[in-house]
């Protein structure tokens, strides 16, 4: 018997949905799958590419401050191995006015670049395979 594979969704609160939106949506790539207003309270996005196994989901609740990320090594690590699709990948967050970070961990600079979301959480593009 084959398992089937899960789908994943990464939810998170924040402050800001629209700044959210502009970096991973404008910045990385992504497509907006879904979005919603006042549901129990809540609105969100949910952002991702429609063909993965993965997408994530920001909420924002009236009156509940989120705030910023508890460390700088709160990470989401997408692999891109083929070398020029990483190399657009960060023109596009360049183009985008995002600025890369130095990794807290060092081991994600050698092959990766790291980008600091609104929130504080940290993306990181790596010129590797998962496997």
């Amino acid at each position: 018997m084959q398992m089937t594979v899960p789908k994943l969704r990464v939810a998170r609160p924040t402050d800001d949905l629209s700044a959210l939106k502009a970096f991973y949506v404008d910045g990385l790539g992504l497509e907006v799958l879904f979005e919603f207003t006042d549901h129990d309270g809540f609105d969100g996005l949910m952002v991702g590419d429609p063909q993965s196994f993965y997408h994530f989901e920001f909420t924002k609740k009236s009156g509940h401050a989120a705030g910023r990320a508890p460390t700088k090594d709160n990470l989401l690590v997408l692999y891109l191995p083929e070398k020029h699709e990483w190399e657009d990948a960060i023109q596009r967050m360049r183009d985008a006015g995002y600025t890369p970070v130095g990794a807290f961990n060092p081991y994600w600079d050698r092959l990766g670049c790291t980008f600091e979301d609104p929130d504080g959480y940290r993306v990181v593009l790596q010129n590797a395979s998962w496997d």
